[in-house]
């Protein structure tokens, strides 16, 4: 995508992960605008004006964006509608899906959602559907999900509990009996609907023509690894947090425990490598192919989560994105 003008909007790039792939990108591609978008806008704008330099004319923005507010998701999509329509902005070429939260009590999101599948899965997903009309292909959207998506990873993190999206979405839950579990869980079952999610858009974008072989529009998962230090901690108590940003660096040296400058080059690559210009429905540990979860490649599971996913988000009828079987019946 390198040879290519256009957008690249990453979500929760006001530091960590998002913030490198962000500084990755305008390294090697820097003809691409760059949209960060996160909830602190100081520190955003702060990290935006950086990556822009003092003389570049390729614009680097910052926005405000709550993914935890439905109606703060549809006000961002609406402000880049009108940036990118009447072409003061060059159309989307990439969405990078990055921001995520972590926490250790029972939190409701803006609209009464728990914050974790609110935050992590339904702000991502409605942003994606109301931002598709503004892709010029070929384009790539990501889902960064996580390796505690899979039981198999044994990464000391529960294993997911995908039920129907209203129960993943509710505060009350019989199978976990303290906040820290139930936060845990939570987590670790928002970044296996990422890699659902990424998997039934890529099937739906297909199957109404909006991705073909000539145009695409691909879709993946990138699992970054355990990276201490991040902000993802930011919830713990407090001796956790020191543990997470002190102690457990030393884990770097262990497999796919990475620090964000190197997992934030992994992300850039799925944005820009033309090598993956048709690459879609896969899931890459770092900058490796890998199979996600068994459970990942349930359809009939990612169809019942899309749909469900729809009525938690009042999708209207014209921003549906139907799937293989209703696109061919209409």
């Amino acid at each position: 995508m390198t040879s290519e003008d256009g957008t690249v909007l990453i979500t929760g790039a006001n530091s960590g992960l998002g913030m490198e792939c962000a500084r990755a990108i305008r390294r090697d591609a820097p003809s691409l605008s760059l949209v960060l978008a996160s909830r602190d806008l100081e520190r955003t704008t702060a990290v935006a004006r950086d990556l822009a330099g003092p003389s570049s004319d390729v614009p680097v923005q910052a926005r405000a964006l709550d993914l935890g507010s439905l109606g703060d998701v549809r006000r961002f999509a609406r402000e880049m509608r009108e940036q990118i329509f009447p072409g003061r902005w060059p159309p989307l070429r990439a969405l990078v899906l990055n921001a995520g939260v972590q926490v250790t009590r029972k939190t409701p999101s803006a609209d009464g959602y728990e914050l974790t599948f609110a935050v992590n899965h339904l702000g991502h997903y409605l942003l994606t559907l109301l931002l598709l009309p503004l892709f010029e292909t070929p384009g790539r959207i990501v889902f960064v999900s996580s390796g505690t998506h899979d039981p198999e990873e044994r990464t000391g993190m529960p294993a997911p509990h995908l039920r129907d999206a209203r129960t993943l979405a509710s505060l009350h839950d019989a199978d976990d009996q303290s906040p820290g579990a139930f936060g845990r869980r939570a987590y670790t079952t928002s970044k296996l609907c990422n890699v659902l999610c990424a998997y039934e858009l890529s099937r739906r974008l297909e199957a109404t023509g909006l991705s073909t072989a000539e145009a695409p529009l691909t879709v993946n998962a990138f699992d970054p690894g355990l990276m201490p230090g991040t902000g993802l901690a930011r919830d713990y108590p407090g001796w956790q947090q020191a543990l997470w940003n002190t102690a457990f660096r030393a884990l770097r040296i262990l497999p796919n425990v990475n620090g964000t400058e190197a997992s934030g080059d992994a992300l850039a690559r799925l944005v820009l490598d033309p090598e993956l210009r048709d690459t879609t429905r896969r899931y890459f540990q770092g900058r490796h192919p890998k199979p996600s979860s068994k459970e990942s490649y349930d359809e009939d599971l990612a169809r019942a989560l899309w749909e469900e996913s729809a009525e938690l988000v009042g999708l209207r009828p014209e921003e549906r994105l139907p799937a293989a079987r209703d696109a061919a019946a209409s």
